[in-house]
């Protein structure tokens, strides 16, 4: 119990360091953040699938898709978020839902606190499981957009995620965006295939062409590698702990 506390502990500093160093670092190019500064009172709504997309590797070619949005006013927001995965080949897949309520804390991150359902599928059944949430998201120095947060289950597993992406303006409409992810697990929970320590690290790149700024497909590749005892369980179930594939898909926003 004492090792959970203080990795809990230690997860929710490097938290809240990283919205401190966000914030900070952009405080000689922004005005100070404050109510007065935010006295738009209409409400209006933001969707964006970031990735919808098919990923070309051996034996499974999954669909994956990566979807979020809101509605509220400038300091407060309701935020939904979807992401997951289906294998193209077979009846099976995990999926990943999320809301949250969400607070501006500095002119470039937001604070997130909310609920997470996630349920994996398969020929043989489904399991599930709910999870309180504690994130944030926002733009890091040198606009890394940054999204993370701290999870604990129903049953006290507690694990954390963080994403970061860039956009690199090649021309006004082709753009290039590295991708970066990686989970983290205090607790094993074998049912689900997550070892305690750090799970997975991922990596990828993506160049998409707008033909509109709402609407532009992309191609890219993407490479994923678990670790630890999340690697011991993907071997066990004769699963690849390593896979590198092409990505073709659409990113589109409203």
């Amino acid at each position: 119990m004492t090792m959970i506390k203080r990795t809990s502990s230690f997860i929710l500093t490097i938290l809240a360091i990283i919205v401190i160093t966000g914030s900070s670092a952009f405080a000689q190019k922004a005005p100070e953040f404050s109510n007065d500064l935010m006295m738009d009172d209409n409400t209006y709504l933001f969707f964006m699938t970031d990735r919808l997309e098919y990923y070309r590797i051996s034996g499974a070619d999954p669909i994956v898709w990566d979807a979020q949005g809101w509605i509220g006013k400038d300091l407060n927001k309701f935020w939904f978020k979807a992401e997951g995965e289906a294998l193209t080949i077979e009846k099976e897949g995990e999926m990943e839902f999320q809301g949250l309520y969400s607070r501006g804390i500095s002119p470039y991150f937001d604070l997130q606190v909310g609920i997470r359902y996630d349920l994996m599928y398969n020929r043989e059944g489904n399991d599930s499981r709910v999870f309180g949430v504690v994130g944030f998201q926002g733009l890091a120095p040198y606009l890394f957009e940054v999204d993370g947060g701290l999870f604990v289950s129903q049953d006290g597993d507690i694990s954390a995620v963080v994403e970061g992406e860039y956009d690199l303006l090649i021309t006004q409409r082709l753009i290039g965006q590295p991708r970066f992810a990686t989970k983290f697990a205090v607790q094993e929970v074998p049912e689900f295939g997550v070892g305690s320590g750090f799970n997975n690290v991922q990596l990828g790149f993506r160049l998409r062409y707008e033909i509109e700024r709402e609407f532009a497909p992309y191609v890219g590749i993407s490479w994923n590698r678990k670790l630890g005892d999340t690697a011991d369980f993907t071997r066990l179930e004769g699963g690849d702990v390593s896979t590198f594939g092409l990505v073709g898909g659409v990113r589109m926003w409203f």
